[in-house]
């Protein structure tokens, strides 16, 4: 049923991008030629039902410029971290944004993603959205975290959390622990509105760039949702920053 409800939805979408650009077109077109707007309705109908592959990325590029309109006014609150949730370089020129929940699976699976594009790219600076959807334990987990930035020990908090477990008192206390935490000073920080209003910033964030899960990711004016290998977001970078993400390969 779940991949019905799928499969429907798609087709609905595509039919809206085809009266979309059947619009759109059709009206264009009636301007250019002189040609009346039934005619070149009906022209641009017949071209659609001739190359149908062009809806599905006519919708990816609709898509895309929804996102990057919805990004554009909040970019420099989304790329802008809690202070100290960095990974990376905290002076990189290039800025890759993931919206991440320690009791993610996938999130899990990113991280050695991550740390191969870090290792690759001294330029690159990771910032981290915590984004606690999945449990009260993540929640608790996401200020542990970002007390842990304040004393400037997140990456290590961040590694060590992923490699305990799911959170838990005794896997969060024992990341806190192993990354060098000051805890007295931690718990207070972790309790602060400080932290409270970053989650909730977060939050408020990627209901707007419609994330519904972790990861998510924003490179430039692109967002991405769901565990990317680094390719593809090597590819999204290097395509934010106008490189070629081949360059330097061995050929």
């Amino acid at each position: 049923m779940a991949e019905q409800s799928k499969a429907g939805a798609a087709r609905i979408v595509l039919y809206t991008v085809g009266v979309v650009l059947l619009g759109l077109l059709g009206g264009y077109a009636a301007s250019w030629t002189g040609l009346t707007r039934p005619a070149t309705d009906a022209a641009v109908r017949e071209y659609l039902l001739e190359h149908p592959e062009i809806l599905p990325e006519a919708m990816d590029r609709l898509q895309a410029r929804e996102v990057a309109n919805r990004l554009a006014p909040i970019k420099a609150q989304v790329t802008t971290p809690f202070p100290g949730a960095v990974l990376g370089n905290p002076n990189g020129s290039k800025i890759l944004v993931e919206f991440t929940d320690f009791a993610c699976t996938y999130c899990r699976h990113s991280v050695a993603e991550v740390d191969a594009l870090i290792a690759q790219d001294p330029q690159l600076k990771v910032v981290i959205r915590e984004m606690p959807i999945l449990s009260e334990q993540s929640a608790a987990a996401a200020r542990m975290g970002l007390a842990a930035a304040e004393q400037g020990r997140y990456p290590a908090f961040h590694k060590a959390m992923f490699e305990l477990g799911p959170p838990s008192p005794t896997t969060i206390e024992a990341a806190a622990q192993k990354a060098g935490l000051d805890m007295a000073r931690a718990r207070t920080i972790a309790g602060s509105k400080a932290v409270e209003t970053e989650l909730a910033r977060n939050l408020a964030i990627a209901e707007r760039l419609s994330f519904n899960g972790t990861p998510s990711w924003v490179v430039g004016d692109q967002a991405f949702s769901g565990a990317l290998p680094r390719d593809a977001l090597a590819e999204a970078l290097a395509k934010a920053h106008g490189e070629d993400k081949d360059k330097g390969k061995d050929s």
